[in-house]
């Protein structure tokens, strides 16, 4: 008959069973035990002790191996699978409402940017801000000192460094850097305004009455390398039987505009070069060509890169906007055989706290659901790159995104003076700023764009992250020195900035210039800088 086990504990003080039914021969009181039996039993204490220890530290790493994931020992959980770095930029910032970007609406869109602006100001030290914003505008970068008189600019600062959607070497971030004053106009502006056939009378604000040149007059600086020198002949050598293509908004226009001076500089015959504007699908596109080269510098509007009711190039200037977040085929299939493409979307997201989305536009062309900004604005993006992850081809087409554009319609942000208004009359960048910026910029949606990038697999995006460093560039919009509704201002509305001032678009020459500076530095430069590698 099989004999039954028992535990060690029960097997220590006491000797075997002899048989089935016969009991063990009892210990006399008092007797000592025999050594073979006093060894037995600290082997098997001993036993016991090593078996129970083991499966105390043996457990967690099965139960991970098996798949258990919340496991309470977050040590060895992290041991085999890096963080999802994800989550780190998924935490929504503060709620933050801005001066919308449509032309013709300066005076609606600067009413909501004050408003906003003040509130974000008391509620700047709320716990809840995202840990990416933190990290872009904690630490500000050098400042040059020995400024400029009053009259002709000052150094300033730039913010932190920025986080990039493809990792960067530490050895060159092409965002983090220092505004320095070019008094000389050796290195910049790239162009005169002037000599630029192509401008419009938006951005020509020396034409239209400024008195000040020294917007034009400041020079990006990154701190850990330098921007290669910028050469149109030979930007134009690369873009020879290509198309370069801008996709986006008025600020990407207003960036496109800028390009078309910088390479058109390089042509110095007029019959070698034209432009023609409101072409294409529904007079969607711009297009700048340059002859010899067989090349073409082209913008494409559309505001949201989804379908809206905002589509129309002409007459955009809807305030009660409406964005179909999942219809893309309709713009997209006019991108598709560019070899560069720029795309942007913010200021137009800036009306309302919520936005408008029509989530089955066939269906129920009517029906919308209200979505709060920052979620609107990430899944328009997903839509966006799930597009550009099936549709280019990256050994054909390069892709950047831009990054948000921002606005000045508040002086009390960077303390400006008695009587100051917007960004009217403002002749220096914001000088030797040590700490965050509060502008208004909603870094929330800045925060989902890198989200979003980070995201793609197959189609490699380089964000050039102009946001920080523009920040600081206060003196460099169109203020009154512009149109309205197609006009030029007058003289009486001139001397109204309060109603009139555009603190969203840029002077030409001017700050744009520098962002195609940082795309000629990943297009053309002969020797790219070190997020060329990462970002390729």
């Amino acid at each position: 008959m099989q004999q039954r086990r028992k535990s060690p504990f029960a097997a220590a003080p006491a000797a075997a069973k002899q048989g089935e039914g016969e009991e063990a021969p009892a210990r006399r009181p008092g007797a000592p035990l025999s050594l073979a039996g006093l060894l037995v039993s600290i082997f098997l204490v001993a036993l016991f002790v090593y078996n129970e220890d083991s499966a105390v530290v043996k457990a967690p790493l099965a139960a991970l191996d098996a798949g258990a994931g919340d496991f309470p020992l977050a040590g060895a959980s992290r041991a085999r699978s890096a963080p999802d770095l994800h989550l780190l930029h998924e935490v929504n910032p503060r709620s933050q409402q801005q001066q919308q970007g449509g032309e013709g609406d300066e005076e609606e869109r600067g009413h909501v940017e004050q408003v906003e602006s003040r509130r974000k100001a008391t509620d700047s030290d709320r716990a809840d801000a995202a840990p990416a914003r933190a990290d872009k505008r904690a630490a500000p970068a050098t400042t040059t000192t020995a400024p400029p008189s009053p009259s002709s600019g000052g150094n300033t600062s730039s913010s932190g460094a920025a986080v990039v959607a493809q990792p960067e070497p530490p050895a060159c971030n092409l965002y983090q850097g220092w505004w320095t004053y070019d008094a000389e106009g050796s290195q910049v502006p790239l162009y005169r305004e002037p000599e630029c056939e192509f401008l419009t009378e938006q951005v020509t604000c020396m034409r239209n009455g400024r008195r000040d040149d020294s917007y034009q007059r400041w020079r990006w600086q990154p701190s850990s390398c330098d921007l290669p020198r910028f050469d149109a002949g030979a930007l134009l050598e690369r873009l020879r039987n290509k198309r370069l293509m801008f996709v986006g908004d008025s600020l990407n226009r207003n960036q496109w505009e800028s390009m078309v001076c910088l390479v058109s500089s390089a042509i110095p015959s007029r019959d070698k070069k034209s432009l023609a504007k409101f072409v294409g699908p529904n007079g969607s596109m711009n297009v700048f060509r340059a002859a010899e080269y067989n090349a073409t510098v082209e913008f494409y509007w559309a505001p949201f890169l989804v379908s809206s009711n905002s589509d129309d190039p002409q007459a955009h200037s809807v305030a009660d906007r409406v964005v179909a977040w999942r219809s893309i085929a309709k713009h997209a299939r006019h991108w598709r055989a560019a070899h560069f493409l720029v795309f942007n979307t913010y200021i137009w997201w800036l009306n309302n706290f919520q936005m408008k989305v029509l989530k089955n536009p066939r269906a129920l062309p009517d029906k919308y659901t209200l979505v709060d900004r920052p979620v609107a604005y990430k899944e328009v993006l997903k839509t966006w790159a799930k597009w550009v992850d099936r549709h280019v081809d990256p050994d054909h087409t390069r892709v950047f995104f831009m990054g948000m554009s921002p606005n000045h319609g508040v002086p009390e942000a960077w303390g400006g003076g008695p009587g100051a208004v917007k960004c009217a009359m403002e002749t220096q960048p914001i000088l030797n700023h040590t700490g965050p910026l509060y502008i208004g910029t909603d870094w929330r949606l800045h925060g989902a764009a890198e989200a979003v990038l980070r995201s793609m697999r197959r189609v490699p995006v380089h964000l050039v992250d102009i946001t920080a460093l523009s920040e600081f560039r206060k003196d460099a919009h169109t203020s009154v020195h512009t149109l309205r509704q197609g006009k030029l201002l007058t003289a009486e509305q001139q001397a109204d900035p309060r109603t009139y001032a555009d603190c969203i678009h840029w002077c030409l020459p001017g700050l744009p210039d520098t962002w195609n500076h940082f795309l000629y530095a990943q297009i053309a430069a002969p020797s790219p800088p070190a997020q060329e590698a990462s970002s390729s």
